[in-house]
């Protein structure tokens, strides 16, 4: 959601990296294709499928704070957010006559988590 901020320790011990989110906003579900369903209902079929808890949207809030030991001559980076579960499926009605509409490819992204993204280079 933010930018990914950078803190590189140019000396020879470890040293603590502070991060803060520098943006507010809110993410929802987004799906390309022609979905044949609800948004509820592919969220339900998502998470009984994966055993995972997805949302229709989740906020990720200005000011939040995490540090970490940066270690001697590394870059630690960091990006705040909300991190998006993808999926995708096909969509079709099935009629009581057994025949079915034809198939849609649908990729859907829905909220899944907010927090830290961190990594050392």
């Amino acid at each position: 959601m933010g930018p990914t901020n950078s803190n590189y320790n140019n000396t020879s011990r470890t040293a603590k990296s502070t991060f803060t989110s520098e943006v507010t906003g809110e993410v929802g579900v987004a799906v390309t294709g022609k979905l044949e369903t609800s948004v509820g209902t592919l969220l339900a079929k998502v998470k009984a499928k994966y055993e995972v808890s997805v949302s229709a949207k989740l906020t990720a809030k200005l000011g939040n704070s995490i540090s970490v030991d940066t270690p001697s001559h590394k870059t630690t980076h960091a990006t705040y957010g909300v991190w998006r579960l993808k999926h995708t499926g096909k969509s079709y009605w099935l009629h009581a006559n057994c025949t079915t509409t034809p198939e849609h490819t649908v990729t859907s992204y829905s909220p899944f988590r907010v927090g830290w993204y961190l990594w050392e280079s």
